[in-house]
């Protein structure tokens, strides 16, 4: 048997299997402590020794959630604000079942169309995330602007457009797609004159 790895957090029952244990191996696995689950297709590993890291430990309770909003724009650094909630979207027609204590989720239904846009995957040692690029995150900020603040919404469009890597066609195409190149363009043309 092929031991866990002490750099990766969590596994889901498909890396478990095919790393070659059984369902019985995974359950005597949590009774001795190896393992702690999560949910139905997640295991925490309690023998992992790396650094942790809020976005994974979200991904490990929201397996099909996308980091985004205020927690995606922390991540790219267009934003000075420390959230104390990961902003987490999720399908709408999709439920999560269970939310740790540590780190809070909030969690954001999005249509199918919102959700499937942009998204990115970022993989740390063993673990890996999923989060909306810097470009659909900052759409989506001005989308919600009116839930995250106004302030809020102009600093990382601010801090967007000082970017030397931004692409602003990018960002209009999200805009277009999602229904809200009105407000982009009026967002743009202010902070920009």
């Amino acid at each position: 048997m092929i031991e866990l790895e002490v750099n990766q957090k969590y596994y889901t029952t498909c890396e478990l299997k095919n790393m070659g244990y059984s369902y019985y191996k995974i359950g005597q696995m949590e009774e001795n402590g190896q393992l702690h689950r999560i949910n139905r297709s997640t295991y925490e590993n309690l023998s992992y020794k790396g650094d942790e890291n809020d976005f994974v430990n979200a991904a490990a309770y929201v397996p099909n959630g996308v980091i985004c909003l205020m927690s995606a724009a922390r991540y790219y650094e267009l934003t000075n604000f420390l959230p104390d909630v990961i902003d987490v979207a999720i399908d709408r027609k999709k439920k999560i079942s269970t939310l740790p204590d540590w780190p809070q989720i909030k969690i954001f239904y999005f249509s199918p169309s919102r959700m499937d846009a942009g998204v990115t995957e970022i993989t740390e040692d063993g673990d890996s995330f999923r989060i909306f690029d810097i470009e659909k995150t900052v759409v989506d900020i001005i989308y919600y602007r009116n839930k995250i603040g106004i302030e809020e919404t102009s600093e990382v469009l601010r801090n967007y457009l000082t970017r030397q890597n931004r692409q602003i066609d990018r960002l209009y195409t999200y805009a277009k797609m999602l229904r809200c190149e009105t407000i982009v363009r009026t967002y743009l043309e202010v902070l920009v004159s």
